[in-house]
């Protein structure tokens, strides 16, 4: 659109990062705007219009903005920009990349910087694949470059509906993003020129195919995540725990070991040193799925507790539009929000700001809504040639003195297919990753036992039955504490002790051990084979004191084997010293 046609409009109030604006033009609900203050100018999106006077959102600090300053609207929404670069990327929550904007602010960013997202530059290898006179739609492939070890295509554009026909392709060559690649002719007869670049509003699903229910699973090398409380690849999740429990830590384990082909890393309201730390480890960490460096896979959008509150929405919507178009390209995407809490306490704000009807302790009463919206971007997709591509969903939920309760949470878990809560208790108690087993579940078990019973037959069943047996063993633990150990019978203080080396052996895993930090699935179905032989013996003991001072042994063998190299001597002759052990105390029916 022409500068002479975009709507212009001049502040009338201010609250906050709130501003009142009498425009002249048509706008609409979502559109970007720039407020002007001197040589800069501040992004704002339009959130509420009434009249000839919009309510819009600025993304910056707003010191400096007076009665009469001009807002200029763009006419577009708040959109991503998509195409061959946004891998290994650090951008804000407004697609800025921050490594290019440190070099101009220096150590503290300026308001008002804003760069292109793509290198501008760098050039590409780029490969045709449609030809002239095809016939073409949104998402179809003009032709491909290669970013790091995948092959990106470069889509007909999501924004384009209905058919074009080529008129030119560009051959075999090195190109920048923004040369053009393709021409074509749309139903009506109007020129189109395509490049490797598109754009897309973040607020809207970027969906071409159709939806299909997961059945596959992520492998995370996390026992308890695998084996308890699976997530499938299209699925979503949610993990709430107090501060401290290790949501934080959790998270970039799943960025470093999940089997996905790409990660996208959302910060979003989280603690600036927590940021930095990622940003320094990850170049330094290798794929171990791979081989290459992690950051290879990763795309981050960071938005810290520093930085402006009213960007944290859209630091979660703009990853969400880049990980749907990686999707796109038939590859599996890992999505991790950390966290969702602050997210929803930006909404809070503006709501207030808005003067809205408030919901439960001060939210929107839309927020659920808005929550649900954002997981139901995850699933499956078939594309077309028989692929398909998956987006998985994970949010951490940082609830006020741990409280499930609170709306956040529970807006969550209405909608996710799993949930691992975190337990302050168990933090406390060294007990890692502080998942409580007692009230995490998962919806996507059963699909998982049928992926894996040709390796363990009946999986879900005995997953099921472990997690039974902790419950029993948290009952009778809690007994024990009342009565002590000589109050309750053998046979449950052994029930007991099965639960407590299941929860220390397996559950539990050492993120500073270089073996146990990440536990392939092969493996962890031999530990948990060698689990259910444990559980399934019959134990003959004399005394309680004896039952304890066994299991105290046969847990200390166990949880060692965690740390011995998989698939070695030492590994299978472990395994046989343990079922050596086994055996010396089974029951022998006459």
């Amino acid at each position: 659109m022409k500068e002479a046609n975009k709507a212009k409009g001049t502040v009338i109030q201010a609250f906050g990062n709130l501003l009142h604006v009498r425009f002249e033009g048509n706008i609409r609900q979502g559109e970007v705007a720039s407020v002007k203050i001197g040589e800069e100018n501040l992004l704002s999106e339009v959130i509420e219009i009434a009249g000839d006077v919009a309510k819009v959102q600025v993304f910056e600090d707003t010191k400096g903005i007076k009665l009469h300053t001009p807002v200029e609207f763009a006419s577009h929404l708040l959109e991503a920009e998509l195409g061959p670069g946004l891998l290994t990327s650090i951008f804000d929550g407004l697609q800025n990349p921050l490594e290019e904007v440190a070099e101009i602010s220096g150590v503290y960013m300026k308001r008002g910087v804003y760069l292109p997202p793509l290198n501008r530059k760098k050039k590409w290898e780029f490969q045709p694949e449609a030809k002239v006179d095809d016939v073409l739609r949104r998402g179809d492939t003009i032709g491909t470059v290669m970013e790091e070890r995948f092959q990106h295509r470069i889509m007909m554009p999501f924004s384009f509906f209905g058919k074009a026909t080529l008129t030119f392709v560009a051959k075999s060559g090195i190109y920048t993003v923004d040369e053009v690649v393709a021409r074509a002719v749309d139903e009506n007869g109007k020129e189109l020129e395509f490049t490797m670049v598109q754009r897309w509003p973040v607020k809207s699903a970027l969906l071409e195919g159709i939806k299909s229910r997961p059945e596959r699973m992520m492998d995370t090398g996390l026992r308890i995540f695998d084996t308890q409380f699976p997530v499938l690849k299209g699925g979503t999740f949610c993990s709430p725990g107090p501060f401290g429990a290790g949501k934080t830590v959790m998270q970039h384990h799943l960025s470093k070991y999940s089997a996905v082909d790409i990660v996208v890393l959302v910060a979003c309201g989280e603690r600036a040193g927590e940021v930095v730390e990622v940003l320094r480890t990850f170049p330094q960490l290798t794929d171990p799925h791979t081989g290459d460096s992690l950051m290879k896979r990763t795309v981050m959008i960071c938005n810290t507790s520093s930085m402006p509150v009213a960007a944290r929405e859209a630091s979660v919507y703009m990853g969400a539009a880049i990980a749907e178009y990686y999707r796109q390209m038939g590859l599996d995407v890992l999505l991790l929000a950390d966290s969702t809490s602050r997210w929803a306490q930006a909404m809070r704000e503006m709501s207030g700001r808005l003067e809205e009807i408030p919901g439960e302790e001060a939210f929107p009463a839309y927020l659920s809504s808005r929550i649900s919206a954002f997981y139901e971007r995850a699933g499956v997709v078939a594309l077309k040639a028989g692929k398909s591509g998956t987006l998985t969903i994970g949010g951490t939920v940082s609830p006020a003195g741990g409280n499930f309760e609170e709306p956040v949470t529970q807006a969550s878990l209405s909608i996710v297919g799993a949930f691992h809560g975190l337990s302050r208790a168990r933090s406390d108690a060294r007990r890692y990753p502080a998942i409580d087993p007692l009230i995490s579940w998962s919806k996507y078990l059963d699909q998982v036992g049928k992926e894996l019973d040709e390796r363990l037959p009946g999986w879900a069943d005995k997953v099921k039955a472990a997690s039974n047996l902790l419950r029993k063993g948290e009952e009778i633990g809690k007994r024990m504490e009342v009565v002590g150990e000589e109050g309750v019978s053998l046979d449950d203080m052994v029930e007991f002790l099965k639960s407590e080396l299941y929860e220390i052996c397996y559950l539990q895993q050492n993120a500073f051990d270089v073996e146990d930090a990440y536990c392939p699935l092969d493996r962890q179905i031999q530990a948990f084979q060698l689990i259910q032989e444990i559980f399934e013996t019959s134990f003959h003991f004399d005394l309680h004191d004896e039952a304890r001072t066994y299991f105290l042994a046969l847990q200390n063998e166990v949880k060692n084997l965690n740390f011995v190299t998989y698939d070695t001597d030492r590994y299978r002759e472990a395994i046989q010293s343990i079922r050596e052990k086994i055996e010396s105390k089974r029951t022998v029916h006459a």
